[in-house]
């Protein structure tokens, strides 16, 4: 088995250049001053970006202008590569390539009652969980604040287009988004925003997930959000634990979970614990009584996930009697359990499936 190091800073690539997206409102209206401009062509221009228009759409602005401050505040930021589509269209992962040629993924998920964006928070994962594709990948880089929203705006602007919305965003797509923390934030600020600030989305539909970086989840229970948040757990113990999370070596199961259940009881939100499946790996009847001692009494919900094989990879899917037998254990103590949805196999939907393929043309 492949493992790499982790890596808790990115390697220094630069960013893109200063965004709109990257400035809260006040720092906005600072921008446009410093360009000559009166104030209030900051909601303006703000309005226009967050709807999805392109600078032939601002027709509020004088072309001139609108091309002055389009160049400063608005520079080019992901360029979509490729599309891909299953489930008759209701799943789409879109390949973006960034202004360095990084790539990063993101996948639109349209329910009967939501429309869910799952977006990536850095070009590839320094944390090297071995049964993920871009964990074994490595990190490229973080995403600037703007970067991730911006994933969020194109499906907002195609959904508005056919009478639709984004009515969820989950940070679970590439990366690890407590390793990119500040850009992170600012993104979920910049989603929950009003408009014509931002996206004015409801922050408990918004779900952020980590593998445990204990110290941000700290910092995440002091910021006075509403958003839920999902511990990446995998196993309860942490002799399996810290091989198939390596970060475990750091923050111990229960130090996390200590962590993730203080949010819960801050927030009052319901803690979601992401446990990846994995054939005679961690799908044993006795890691599921495990789990659910830990749990039992929580505010929590288990999501369990079939897991997505990558290419060449000697972990695969639990067998459904295993799934079926892991869930009844965890129901009967008392821990509500589901088990998500598999949608995009046939498009290699797994997070980093996407980018190595192109990556290997």
């Amino acid at each position: 088995m492949r493992t790499l190091p982790l890596v808790f800073e990115a390697p220094k690539r630069g960013l893109p250049p200063r965004h709109l997206a990257d400035l809260d409102g006040p720092a906005r209206r600072a921008a446009v001053v410093e360009l000559g401009e009166k104030p209030f062509r900051a909601e303006q221009l703000s309005r226009h970006w967050f709807a999805g228009h392109t600078p032939e759409q601002m027709t509020d602005l004088p072309l001139a202008l609108r091309e002055r401050l389009t160049a400063a505040l608005l520079p080019p930021l992901l360029s979509p590569v490729r599309d891909v589509e299953c489930d008759d269209g209701a799943t789409r992962k879109t390949l973006w390539r960034g202004h360095d040629g990084t790539l990063v993924e993101s996948v639109l998920m349209r329910y009967t009652d939501r429309t869910t964006v799952c977006v990536s928070s850095q070009a590839g994962c320094g944390m090297a969980c071995p049964f993920c594709a871009t964990g074994q990948a490595g990190l490229t880089r973080n995403l600037s604040t703007a970067e991730i929203v911006e994933q969020v705006v194109v499906a907002n602007a195609a959904e508005s287009a056919v009478g639709g919305r984004v009515s969820n965003v989950v940070f679970m797509g590439m990366g690890e988004p407590m390793a990119n923390y500040n850009r992170v934030v600012a993104a979920v600020r910049r989603l929950i925003e009003p408009t014509p600030y931002g996206l004015g989305m409801s922050q408990r539909n918004i779900v952020v997930s980590t593998v445990g970086l204990v110290p941000a989840i700290k910092r995440l229970t002091e910021e006075g959000l509403q958003i839920t948040l999902a511990l990446s757990l995998h196993a309860p113990d942490d002799e399996l634990r810290n091989t198939l999370v390596p970060v475990n070596t750091r923050w111990p199961v229960s130090e996390v979970l200590s962590a993730a259940l203080a949010y819960t009881k801050t927030t009052g939100r319901r803690l979601s614990i992401e446990y990846a499946l994995i054939r005679d790996v961690n799908d044993q009847p006795f890691r599921a009584d495990l789990l659910a001692k830990r749990l039992k009494g929580k505010l929590v919900h288990v999501n369990l996930i079939p897991l997505n094989p990558t290419p060449g990879s000697e972990w695969d899917a639990s067998p459904k009697p295993v799934e079926k037998e892991f869930v009844r254990r965890l129901r009967a103590a008392g821990i509500a359990t589901t088990v998500r949805d598999t949608r995009g196999r046939e498009i290699a939907g797994a997070c980093g499936q996407l980018s190595a393929a192109e990556a290997a043309v």
